[in-house]
């Protein structure tokens, strides 16, 4: 205490400077707490990320062999086309059908799923790669008319079009278009199913 302060006036600087001393220590304490949140927030999307990047690597891990057995699939699909009239072979042929099931139930238990739009579905770009147009009297334009080659796709993500046949302009009926199928879920995807996230479509 100075020779020219009373206590009173001494009290008032002592209580000053706590005060002072007190705001500082709030705001440090505030930007602490923001700086936790900001971390806290940061390793929660870190470890969301990190989940989404894991579903997505189990589950495309397969894309490759996918892909591989389509050709499979593809020329099943043909032998079992061909007209049979020989009662020997037919039997050969019922094995080849139960074949074929065993391979699509395969396919499906991995997320991997079969685009064979039906007559009079509207061309969609994203699932379906038109060979030609053709008129055609029944199917509206613009429509599927005929699969030449079904498509394929892993969890919502395209691994081959659908070609097809579609109508061309000034095709005769105005069929209202298919209801479209509901996206694939993934299998492969822990967690509360938050993560996993979205697939893209256009890769």
């Amino acid at each position: 205490m100075s020779d020219d302060q009373t206590p009173a006036e001494e009290f008032n600087d002592v209580a000053d400077a706590a005060v002072d001393e007190i705001i500082a220590l709030k705001a440090e304490v505030q930007a602490l707490k923001d700086q936790m949140l900001r971390v806290a927030a940061d390793a929660e999307n870190s470890k969301r990320r990190a989940e989404r990047e894991a579903n997505d690597a189990r589950a495309f891990a397969i894309q490759k062999f996918g892909r591989d057995l389509l050709t499979v699939a593809d020329t099943l699909d043909r032998a079992l086309a061909a007209p049979v009239d020989d009662p020997a072979v037919k039997s050969f042929v019922v094995g080849m059908e139960m074949t074929q099931k065993s391979l699509m139930s395969a396919f499906e238990n991995n997320g991997l799923k079969k685009i064979d739009p039906p007559k009079g579905e509207k061309f969609d770009p994203h699932q379906h790669q038109a060979m030609m147009e053709q008129p055609a009297p029944d199917v509206a334009a613009g429509g599927v008319i005929q699969v030449l080659q079904p498509g394929y796709e892993l969890l919502g993500r395209l691994i081959r079009p659908a070609m097809v046949v579609v109508a061309a302009k000034g095709s005769g009926a105005d069929l209202p278009p298919a209801a479209e199928p509901a996206p694939s879920a993934n299998p492969y995807a822990v967690g509360d199913g938050e993560s996993g996230g979205s697939v893209d479509t256009k890769a």
